[in-house]
């Protein structure tokens, strides 16, 4: 196929873009030298092409080819017209090309010039691709052999100092009905002596062969009705070295299909207000887009092209602000249990929390007055399960959130579901009751491992989280070094029985961070004796409360404590997480 029939079917309606495309980036240099590729016989490369069917067509939106950019009004493709029971062809593979193709031949490019202010109109003057008829070479820098360029009309008007005009308008071409006649008329009429006729003749016959005759566009057509096995194909062409993911893709359709929001600016705002919230939360556009989904109570919150039709992507923009502020709230919520971008082990619980919050309209106030205290309590242990427990947010994402969507939304009390949840997760394999040996495996868990701090959080809830805290050993680990024990007087026949336990869970705490700075490496008798609490009676149920009150006076009991505590440990765990008969002694 030439330049030219492809052309013609773009500006008839039969080929369009389909929204997952991105939009149009290239620049004056670069279509320069694809028109110079072009004039050289070169290949410009295949094309990919989706064939659809009227029934497909109706539930998406596409985009005509971008014909006149200008960088301030007009940088973006137009929505496509399509008529109403029409079939139409949609570009995959290709958009740069030909949207460059069509700017050159039937329109132009407006882009601000340098150091010239943004807001001013006359600082975008309107530009046309032309052809120096008699130079060559227009620019090193770029390699090009002939000598192409963007000009205002004015300035292309402008004779040379010999009264020459060599500057042809590359659109003119298409006005030819042949490459004879026709292009001796357009020559002959600039005045040329005979050395440059023949020179004009030579670079206006490659312009119109390039254009009219060389069959250039070798284009491959899918004709699959299956959206998602397009994507997957539109992936992998695209990808270049770079890989694209669904996500990216579909962010692009959510942004086009937009109509008063810009999709791809909210959901990266989005992603820097969580980065600056009190969790400082890492969450990916893909969590956004799919939490979205899911709130917009779509029947399927798959990355699949089938699940950003137009009544989707319309429910997810007219519901934006609410579903931005129930993600907000569900990531303070998290962050007041503690959480953090440093310990949270599974971004994607902050997507059924939020449905929660959504579906049942609590707002801020949810966060912290004592009305929802009970609840709040629900939700973070249920929250901090499911972070211990691993696999739970593992492989069949898709299928245990639409689980748990089910059973929020035909929850007939207000109060979160637990009991509910957690049967329907159990349905799934995604239960969140722990075996004896999963509790053995808890119990071995190290310092500094992001499954710790639920744990510890779940086993000693006194402490106000919402507050700076930090994960503190009890016997601080410089206590607990070879060098430290033998200067201790603690044989080194024992210092393996020490040093294993250093960073074992059963030495850790959970402090606020003023406390944990002024205890440094204090012997932990000498520390809970200082002026740390309001009175003896708050002492000792700090001690009691965290398992303190088995502590040592000296160096030499620490195994001792740190297995009796392990013991009191596994008895909480028992009752908290699982069903445990009785708890072997260590």
């Amino acid at each position: 196929m030439t330049i030219a029939e492809a052309l013609k079917r773009i500006h008839k309606g039969a080929w369009v873009l389909p929204a997952i495309q991105r939009e149009f980036v290239w620049n004056t240099n670069q279509i320069r030298s694809l028109f110079d590729s072009l004039m050289r016989g070169y290949p410009v490369g295949s094309f990919l092409l989706w064939g659809l069917e009227k029934e497909q067509v109706e539930k998406f939106t596409f985009y005509d080819f971008l014909t006149d950019y200008h960088e301030k009004n007009q940088p973006y493709a137009p929505t496509a017209n399509v008529a109403h029971g029409e079939s139409v062809i949609a570009v995959l593979d290709g958009q740069q090309r030909l949207t460059a193709i069509n700017i050159g031949l039937y329109g132009s490019y407006a882009e601000r010039l340098k150091y010239k202010q943004a807001n001013n109109p006359e600082n975008y003057p309107r530009k046309w691709l032309y052809l120096n008829l008699l130079g060559s070479g227009g620019d090193d820098e770029l390699g090009l052999k002939y000598d192409l360029r963007f000009l205002t009309s004015a300035k292309a008007a402008e004779p040379t100092t010999d009264g020459k005009r060599p500057w042809f308008k590359v659109a003119e071409v298409l006005k030819f009905p042949d490459g004879g006649p026709a292009i001796m008329d357009a020559v002959g009429a600039r005045g040329l002596d005979v050395a440059e006729f023949h020179y004009a003749y030579k670079q206006l016959y490659e312009l119109y062969q390039a254009i009219h005759t060389q069959q250039v566009i070798n284009a491959f057509q899918e004709d699959s009705q299956d959206p998602d096995r397009v994507l997957d194909i539109f992936v992998r062409v695209n990808s270049g070295g770079t890989k694209l993911s669904n996500s990216d893709l579909l962010l692009s359709m959510a942004t086009n299909q937009w109509k008063e929001l810009d999709a791809r600016e909210e959901v990266r705002s989005l992603e820097t207000e969580f980065t600056a919230g009190p969790g400082q939360f890492r969450f990916s556009k893909d969590l956004i887009l799919k939490a979205g989904l899911m709130l917009t109570e779509a029947p399927d919150f798959q990355f699949k092209i089938s699940n950003f039709t137009q009544t989707n992507m319309s429910r997810l923009e007219h519901g934006w602000a609410e579903i931005r502020s129930s993600l907000l709230r569900a990531a303070n919520l998290l962050a007041s249990f503690g959480l953090s971008a440093n310990n949270l082990t599974a971004d994607s619980v902050v997507i059924p929390v939020a449905y929660y919050l959504h579906r049942h309209g609590l707002g801020d106030k949810y966060l912290t007055a004592s009305t929802f205290a009970t609840d709040r309590a629900l939700v973070r242990r249920w929250v901090f399960k499911s972070l211990i427990k691993r696999g739970v947010w593992g492989s069949g994402l898709d299928t245990l959130l639409r689980s748990i969507q089910a059973v929020i939304r035909s929850s007939a009390t207000p109060e979160f579901p637990v009991d509910a949840l957690e049967s329907a997760m159990a349905s799934r394999g995604k239960g969140l009751s722990f075996t004896d040996e999963e509790i053995d495996g808890v119990l071995e868990l190290q310092y500094g491992k992001p499954q710790t701090f639920p744990v510890l959080a779940m086993l000693y809830p006194g402490l106000d989280l919402t507050q700076q805290f930090h994960e503190d050993h009890v016997f601080a680990r410089s206590r607990l070094t070879p060098q430290a024990l033998r200067k201790s007087g603690i044989s080194r026949e024992q210092h393996e029985d020490y040093t294993s336990r250093a960073n074992g869970l059963p030495n850790l705490q959970l402090l606020a961070g003023l406390p944990n700075i002024a205890k440094g490496d204090a012997w932990p008798w000498e520390w809970l004796d200082g002026p740390h609490f309001t009175s003896d009676a708050a002492r000792e149920n700090h001690l009691a409360q965290n398992d303190l009150d088995l502590l040592p006076h000296d160096l030499a009991g620490f195994v001792d404590f740190y297995d009796a505590r392990k013991k009191r440990m596994a008895e909480r765990l028992s009752k908290l997480l699982g069903l445990r008969a009785e708890v072997p002694e260590t």
